[in-house]
C-alpha cells in the first residue's frame, strides 16, 4: 500500500494480461536483427493517444529516455542551456544542477542528490524552477536566455498547476526557441489513459514516459512533433536492447488493458477512498496530518518537526507487523479494490492508535526495532 514498484506496477503486481504478452514474446525470440513488429503497432498506439505527436523513439528506463529526450532538444534547439522543474532522473544533464550550489535540487522532489563524477565543465548549463512559480522560469530566460534551448517539468506531481502555469510555461518556450519536454514517467497513466498533459490541455514538444506504461517490464518512449523528434538523425542515439520485444508487448498489453477497464476512473476512486480515510483516522487520533496530491498519486505528512522521521518509521513498522508495507505514500493502482482498501484502512487504524500514543508517552524513538528512515534520497550500494 505504497508506491507499487517504484510507481511502476498501475495494474497491481505480476498482472496475467501483461505476464502473457511477454512470455509470448519470449517463446517468439525477443531480440532480431531487424526492428520487432512490436515497436511499429507501439509506435502507432501512442500517437492514436496522443494525436499532436508524430514520431516515437525507445530506451528501456526512465533516466535514459530523459536523457535521449534532452539530447534531441539541444539538437533541435541548437543551444545546450536547460531549465528544469520536478524531478529527473541520474543524467548528467540533470544533476549538473547541483554543481553550481550543490542543494540546487533539493525542493525538486528528492534532496541529497549528490553531482559527483559529473563534470565541472557542465557548471551554469543546468537551471531549476519551482513549480507555480513562474517568476523562476523568467528569471532563468533573462539571465541565460540566449543559451536556453530546453525546458523540461514534470507537468503534475502532487501539486495542482495554479494562475495558467503551465501555459505561462509553454509561451515562454514558444518565446524563446527552447524545446518544451514534459517528463510523464511518474504522472502518465494515472490520471488519463495517455499523458496527464491530455487532462491538464498544455501540449509539450516532447513527452517523455516509463515506469507504469508496461507495469514493470522495463520499456521507456520518447514521443514528439515530427520536426523535433526527427533531429535524432542528427546526433547518435542508439542501443541493441532498445529493439527487443518483451518491453513493447508488455506496453501494448498494458495500455490496451488500461483503456478496456478505465483505470484513471478507478485509481481516482480508490485514492479519494484512501485519501478520506486518513482524514478521518487522523482525526479520529488526533494526529496532525496534511494530505496532498491527486487521489491516483498521493501523499500525507506527519506535521510533528524533528518526530516526523521516527514517526514515519514507526508507522510503516506497525504496517509491515500487520502485514502492509506501507508508508505515507500512496500510488493506487487496479489490484487495489474497496476490499484491499477497506483492509487496509482498518490495519492503518491500529497503527495511527499507536502512533497516538508513542507521542502521548514520548516513547516514539523508544518503540523502533530499527533505525530511522531517510529523509533524503539514500540508496544501499
Amino acid at each position: 500500500m505504497t508506491i507499487s514498484g517504484v510507481g511502476t506496477c498501475l495494474l497491481g503486481f505480476a498482472d496475467d494480461d501483461v505476464n502473457d504478452a511477454v512470455k509470448q514474446a519470449v517463446d517468439h525470440g525477443t531480440i532480431t536483427t531487424l526492428n520487432s513488429p512490436q515497436e511499429v503497432e507501439l509506435a502507432e498506439l501512442l500517437c492514436e493517444l496522443h494525436p499532436w505527436a508524430d514520431k516515437v523513439r525507445y530506451t528501456r528506463t526512465g533516466g535514459e529516455a530523459m536523457m535521449v529526450a534532452v539530447r534531441i532538444a539541444r539538437v533541435y534547439s541548437g543551444k545546450s542551456g536547460v531549465a528544469c522543474c520536478g524531478y529527473h532522473g541520474w543524467g548528467d544533464w540533470y544533476l549538473a544542477a547541483n554543481l553550481d550550489e550543490d542543494r540546487a535540487l533539493d525542493g525538486h522532489l528528492l534532496p541529497g542528490l549528490q553531482p559527483n563524477g559529473v563534470p565541472r565543465e557542465l557548471v551554469g548549463t543546468a537551471h531549476t524552477f519551482r513549480y507555480n512559480h513562474i517568476e523562476d522560469l523568467e528569471k532563468i530566460v533573462a539571465e541565460h536566455g540566449k543559451t536556453l534551448g530546453v525546458i523540461v517539468m514534470e507537468p503534475l506531481r502532487f501539486t495542482d498547476p495554479v494562475d495558467g502555469f503551465l501555459e505561462k510555461v509553454r509561451r515562454i518556450a514558444d518565446k524563446t526557441g527552447a524545446v518544451l519536454i514534459f517528463d510523464e514517467i511518474t504522472a502518465g497513466w494515472r490520471h488519463v489513459v495517455g499523458g496527464v498533459h491530455l487532462k491538464l490541455g498544455v501540449t509539450p514538444d516532447i513527452a517523455v514516459f516509463a515506469k507504469s506504461m508496461s507495469n514493470g517490464i522495463p520499456m521507456a518512449a520518447v514521443i514528439g512533433q515530427g520536426p523535433v523528434m526527427q533531429a535524432a538523425q542528427e546526433s547518435f542515439i542508439s542501443s541493441t536492447y532498445w529493439t527487443e520485444a518483451m518491453g513493447p508487448a508488455a506496453a501494448i498489453a498494458c495500455l490496451n488493458k488500461m483503456r478496456r477497464v478505465d483505470l484513471p476512473a478507478h485509481t481516482a476512486a480508490a485514492g479519494a477512498a484512501v485519501q478520506q480515510g486518513w482524514r478521518a483516522l487522523a482525526e479520529k487520533h488526533r494526529l496532525d496530518i496534511s494530505v496532498m496530491g491527486w487521489s491516483a498519486l498521493c501523499n500525507f505528512s506527519l506535521n510533528y518537526g524533528e518526530q516526523a522521521l521516527p514517526l514515519k518509521t514507526l508507522l510503516t513498522q506497525e504496517m509491515l507487523d500487520r502485514g502492509y508495507l506501507a508508508n505515507t505514500t500512496f500510488y493506487a493502482t487496479l489490484a487495489h479494490t474497496r476490499q484491499v482498501v477497506s483492509d487496509y484502512l482498518a490495519a492503518l487504524d491500529e497503527a495511527f492508535a499507536t502512533l497516538a500514543s508513542a507521542l502521548a508517552d514520548e516513547s516514539v524513538r523508544s518503540r523502533l526495532r530499527g533505525p530511522v528512515v531517510h529523509g533524503g534520497f539514500a540508496r544501499l550500494a
